[in-house]
């Protein structure tokens, strides 16, 4: 199993919900509910869109990185009721 870093764009919908594209893998299109819902959805399709590259023998973009030990600085939703 592989594993690969991509960068996604997530914008607040106006009629509600979130939205999650990517300019380097094409066909990346998520919505959800929340943030944490969005980008769930988005690694779900990457991996599918990511599997019909190497299924068909396509090469990857190559803004797409193999993931290492490297831990990044990554900023997470936190959702608080008070």
């Amino acid at each position: 199993m592989s594993e690969y870093l991509i960068s996604i764009k997530i914008e607040k919908l106006e009629e509600g919900g979130y939205l999650a594209t990517s300019d380097i893998l094409r066909g990346l299109v998520a919505q959800g509910r929340t943030i944490a819902e969005t980008m769930e959805i988005a690694q779900d399709i990457a991996r599918k869109l990511i599997e019909s590259y190497i299924e068909h023998g396509d090469p990857l973009p190559l803004e797409i990185e193999p993931s290492t030990n490297v831990i990044q600085d990554v900023k997470i939703p936190v959702n608080v009721i008070a």
